[in-house]
C-alpha cells in the first residue's frame, strides 16, 4: 500500500531498526530502498566486467581500416573528393550516422557520466574524427 499514511510509518520502522542495529551510514533523505548489498554490487560489477570482456572482442575479427573511425571517415573523404557527383548521388551524409553507430556505442559502453573522473564526449577520439570530418566537409563545400 503507497497510501500516503503508509510512507512515513515505513519511514519510522526503518529509521528505528536503524537505530537499534547502530547503522551510522544512512543519511536522513536518502531511500534506504536504493542501496544495494554488497552481493549486489558484487554481482553488478560481475555482469559489468564480462560485458566490456565481450565488448573487447566485437571488432577482433574485423580489418583494422573497418573499424576505426578516423579511418574510415578518411575513406569517405577520399570518395567526395575524387568522386563529388557519386557521394552525393549515394547520400552519404544519412548513411554515416547508421554506419558509425555500433562503432561508437561499443567505445560508450564502459562511459558513465555520473563518475567522476568520466571524459567528456566531446574529448574521446570518435567525437574529434567526426568533428574533424565535419569541418573538412564544410571547407570542402565553400
Amino acid at each position: 500500500d503507497n497510501s500516503p499514511e503508509f510512507i512515513p510509518k515505513c519511514r519510522t520502522c526503518r529509521r528505528q531498526a536503524r537505530e537499534q542495529s547502530g547503522e551510522a551510514d544512512h543519511h536522513e533523505g536518502l531511500s534506504s530502498d536504493e542501496e544495494l548489498t554488497p552481493t549486489e554490487v558484487d554481482e553488478f560489477q560481475k555482469s559489468k566486467d564480462n560485458v566490456l570482456e565481450d565488448s573487447r572482442k566485437i571488432f577482433e575479427d574485423v580489418h583494422a581500416d573497418f573499424c576505426d573511425i578516423r579511418k574510415i571517415l578518411l575513406k569517405f573523404q577520399e570518395w567526395k573528393e575524387k568522386f563529388p557527383d557519386s557521394y552525393c548521388d549515394a547520400y552519404i551524409s544519412f548513411c554515416l550516422p547508421k554506419l558509425l553507430n555500433p562503432l561508437i556505442r561499443v567505445q560508450l559502453i564502459s562511459w558513465n557520466p555520473l563518475e567522476q573522473s568520466f571524459t567528456e564526449l566531446e574529448e574521446m577520439p570518435w567525437f574529434r574524427a567526426i568533428e574533424e570530418f565535419s569541418d573538412a566537409e564544410n571547407v570542402s563545400e565553400s
